[in-house]
């Protein structure tokens, strides 16, 4: 590091893209578990280039038609599945998977009164652990600063509390000197079958 150069924290996002990035390999499968506006769809898709592939889900049609027309704009499409469905469906892939990604709470600029619930993505996190290969990740960015939010951080918190430390590292990253109610990771990894 040069003298007087500062070190950043990094925030959130760019610490659930870095765990992704030192464990996905271009050939591999990943899955989005929450599109929203196909960010992190992208991202998978760039970072498995055209030998991989990204199975995407959300249960918008709004989600589907920005998120396809972000990824034939980027000219990755060709590789990434869109899945008008929720996120506890990926129960029936075969494929083991590399990564997951989530993104809790409700579409950026779509309607806030649908929101991701503590239940269905229980399940959903449940399901994809059974895909993740050892050494694979699944990152949960929880956003709870609205009410259904707050109750699926408790749930999810406290399922993630329960997993076998001999199959699963749980990591949150959280800010703890925050006014409001900050998002923070839980980054989980398989470290055995």
């Amino acid at each position: 590091m040069a003298e007087g150069e500062k070190i950043m924290f990094p925030n959130v996002l760019e610490v659930a893209r870095q765990l992704i990035r030192e464990r996905v390999t271009e050939s591999e499968t990943v899955i989005d578990a929450t599109m929203g506006n196909g960010n992190d769809t992208l991202f998978l898709a760039q970072l498995v280039k055209d030998k991989g592939k990204v199975i995407a889900y959300d249960v918008q049609s709004q989600a589907i038609e920005k998120t396809k027309a972000r990824l034939e704009k980027e000219g990755v499409a060709q590789h990434v599945e869109l899945r008008l469905a929720s996120h506890e469906e990926m129960a029936s892939e075969q494929e083991r998977v590399s990564a997951i990604m989530f993104n809790l709470g409700y579409l950026p600029g779509g309607d806030k009164d649908i929101t991701t619930q503590a239940t269905s993505t229980i399940r959903a996190i449940e399901a994809g652990l059974a895909l993740l290969r050892k050494g694979g990740i699944m990152t949960i960015m929880v956003y709870w600063g609205h009410a259904a939010g707050e109750m699926e951080k408790h749930e999810v918190e406290s399922f993630c509390q329960t997993l076998d430390q001999r199959r699963f590292l749980v990591l949150k990253y959280i800010y703890i000197n925050q006014q409001n109610q900050a998002p923070f990771l839980l980054a989980i990894e398989r470290r055995a079958e």
